[in-house]
């Protein structure tokens, strides 16, 4: 059983389950958001889009790490075997972070949509704690890369 492969597939899989916690929890709060302007007759801001599709993004980072891992974890099967539980504790510690990412940015987009959809303003604002939230799991992808190279 190669170890660290399955690391590879859960760093994928744990991110896309953050980004889809995150996605859930972000768009309830924008399709809310849409509801009250148009209750009031407003029209409904389509930047609200960017809230519920932020934790999307993970995904991405999860997909790229763990098509990163492969060769090496294929490789560490012949070079060194004790490798493998390495690349899985990476796959499943960078997994989580950036699944947590993910939902930590769907609350903050939520909030974001609620706010902006009830004001109108700070769009920007809020958009830039959703992006702190990205940066955890950006920090999680490249320290991850690093460690694959040693």
């Amino acid at each position: 059983m190669n170890l660290g492969l399955i690391g590879a597939g859960l760093v994928m899989g744990l991110s896309a389950v953050g980004s889809a916690i995150g996605i859930g929890i972000a768009g309830q709060a924008v399709i809310g958001a849409w509801k009250k302007c148009y209750i009031a007759n407003k029209p409904a801001p389509m930047t609200l889009l960017a809230f519920g599709g932020a934790p999307l993004t993970q995904t991405f980072y999860g997909y790229i790490l763990g098509f990163l891992f492969m060769k090496p974890a294929a490789l560490a099967v012949v070079d060194d075997p004790q490798r493998g539980s390495l690349f899985l504790g990476i796959g499943i510690a960078s997994g989580l972070a950036i699944a947590f990412s993910a939902i930590a940015q769907g609350k903050a987009g939520a909030a974001g949509a609620d706010a902006t959809g009830e004001t109108g303003k700070g769009f920007v604002n809020y958009m830039m704690i959703v992006g702190i939230c990205e940066t955890v799991a950006i920090f999680a992808m490249v320290l991850s890369m690093i460690s694959l190279s040693l």
